[in-house]
């Protein structure tokens, strides 16, 4: 689904222009993601599978919510929006732990370039994975993880299984989930 989306310069200022999603991934233009990463109390991490139709990564295993940043809009509040529109659940910003923006560029063609920034969150899951409800144009699948087997899958030398995220984003990612899962024990 194509949507207006504030464009950013490479440090992630905002230039004052806003274009439709499809134009900035055209042009390669910087713009803000959210992404939220899900934990339980028993040392698993929500993971989702991408839509079969998606234009980058279909099939491939990815962070439990993402989606991207309307034009104007609260970077909190596109996250609550993402996890609503995704997996159906009702959270509030309070329900949140910013653990970082990282900057990113992939580029997948010459006419599809993802520059972005992930303002990238950590929220413990209270429910069991059969109350979520999965966004059947976007998601494919959702699963919980063992923390230990999605470490050990994701920096294997050859893994095919999720999105090819940096090692140093995933290695940030499980040890915010780590040290959330402690916190919250």
């Amino acid at each position: 689904m194509d949507e207006l989306i504030d464009i950013l310069d490479a440090e992630g200022n905002p230039k004052g222009i806003s274009l439709m999603k499809s134009e900035a991934h055209r042009k390669g233009l910087f713009h803000a993601t959210v992404h939220i990463w899900f934990y339980t109390s028993n040392s698993e991490v929500l993971l989702q599978q991408r839509g079969k139709d998606k234009d980058t990564h279909p099939l491939l295993w990815d962070v439990s919510v993402a989606g991207h940043v309307g034009a104007g809009e609260i970077i909190e509040t596109s996250a609550v929006r993402e996890v609503s529109e995704e997996i159906g659940l009702k959270i509030s910003p309070s329900d949140l732990l910013k653990i970082g923006a990282f900057k990113s560029v992939q580029k997948h063609s010459e006419d599809l370039v993802d520059c972005e920034f992930h303002h990238t969150y950590i929220c413990r899951l209270h429910v069991p994975l059969e109350d979520l409800k999965k966004q059947e144009s976007e998601v494919e699948s959702l699963a919980l993880v063992p923390i230990d087997q999605f470490r050990n899958e994701l920096l294997a030398e050859k893994s095919n299984r999720y999105v090819p995220h940096s090692h140093d984003y995933y290695r940030t990612i499980i040890k915010a989930l780590e040290k959330g899962i402690k916190a919250n024990l």
